[in-house]
């Protein structure tokens, strides 16, 4: 195969990790590209949006994950790329303003500091040779060591690894040939050191993502390694990955699972990004979330209109004069939103949601929670 023949191949095996800056909505989707080449969009610090080159340098792996697709025992179609390959392909995009950043993952090719070698080589070579200065994500590669780790944080703009379960047990049913503790947690905790307030690479993003549903996990385990992640290693975001049947080893829990419908895992995905927000953004704590039995947030309800229905002595909520932590636990009411509320405030009284340019669904469910005192 040439360049661009492979970089079609590894670009949509690329799509299965998420742990990149790419969202769900119309401006953020991932888009194809010229020659077949997925292209990823991020937002921007300014609040606009610019496009990533997303690509493996190789689809071959040594690894037995049983939820992928691309784990040593199928039958795919394999490829590898040079490092100088990638690079001179990106540095074409670039130039020519088709995308402002690479995200790079890989199979593992033998073993994980040949891989990381191979992936540090790309971004040596955009940095020094071609003199690039823009955005690079490096994945990280279970069981790589400190120094090939160091060696990424010291090229990269955000780098990433795979947490995949929240804990060992879950682990071991998708992986006989990793260690949790030594390849996954290990290094994401080095990454966390490493991007502590005032080290060399605080300014290193740090992203990692949760197969959702491969293993026997349930939605509360997921979300208390999530608070660690976030408290304890300065993690900078999570995402959620809902694993897909008929990609994966038969015999895993996410095959043998009965799921009533095939889109559940989606929806649970779905809570669980939800969840995720009103943690990182609505002042929400671990308590004020709530599970069913089993431990799993409810698919038909999203978890904040789950917390208001538990806690109804909170409302209303009183448009004119509750605080912002008060009107962000309003169903319907966003950072956004509460934040124009709050200006408006300012400047004159509040009498209709109506003339914050809120309608629909939304203005009716908003209403339920809230008055114009």
């Amino acid at each position: 195969m040439d360049t661009i023949e492979k970089l079609k191949v590894l670009s949509e095996d690329s799509q299965y990790d998420l742990a990149c800056a790419c969202g769900t909505n119309e401006d953020d989707r991932r888009k194809r590209g010229d020659d077949g080449k997925w292209l990823y969009p991020v937002t921007l610090p300014d609040g606009g949006y610019s496009i990533l080159l997303k690509t493996l340098l190789s689809n071959t792996c040594s690894n037995d994950c049983k939820y992928c697709p691309l784990r040593s025992e199928t039958n795919v179609r394999r490829c590898t790329l040079q490092p100088e390959e990638i690079a001179n392909v990106f540095m074409d995009y670039f130039r020519r303003k088709k995308v402002f950043g690479l995200f790079l993952s890989s199979g593992i090719i033998g073993n994980a500091d040949h891989t990381m070698d191979r992936i540090n080589a790309v971004a040596r070579i955009l940095r020094y040779k071609h003199d690039f200065r823009g955005y690079i994500h490096l994945k990280i590669i279970p069981g790589s060591s400190d120094a090939a780790i160091e060696d990424s944080f010291s090229l990269a703009s955000a780098v990433s690894l795979n947490i995949e379960t929240p804990g060992k047990k879950h682990f071991d049913a998708l992986s006989s040939r990793k260690d949790y503790m030594k390849d996954i947690i290990r290094p994401l905790k080095l990454m966390g050191k490493l991007t502590e307030k005032g080290s060399r690479f605080a300014r290193v993003k740090c992203t990692t993502q949760f197969i959702v549903g491969a293993a026997d996990e349930n939605d509360s385990e997921i979300v208390k390694y999530m608070s660690g992640l976030y408290d304890r290693l300065n993690f900078k975001r999570i995402y959620f990955s809902a694993y897909q049947k008929g990609l994966g080893n038969p015999g895993i829990p996410g095959e043998k699972r009965s799921i009533p419908a095939p889109e559940n895992n989606f929806i649970r995905e779905h809570r669980l990004y939800q969840t995720d927000f009103l943690v990182r953004k609505y002042g929400f704590r671990l308590e004020d979330i709530y599970y069913d039995k089993s431990g799993n947030l409810r698919l038909d309800k999203d978890p904040k209109e789950v917390w208001a229905d538990q806690n109804p002595e909170f409302y209303p909520v009183r448009i004119n004069t509750s605080d912002k932590d008060a009107l962000l636990r309003v169903p319907g009411l966003g950072p956004d939103t509460v934040n124009r509320i709050l200006k408006v405030r300012r400047e004159r009284r509040i009498s209709r949601l109506e003339d914050l340019k809120i309608k629909g669904r939304r203005l009716t469910r908003i209403k339920e929670y809230v008055i114009f005192e």
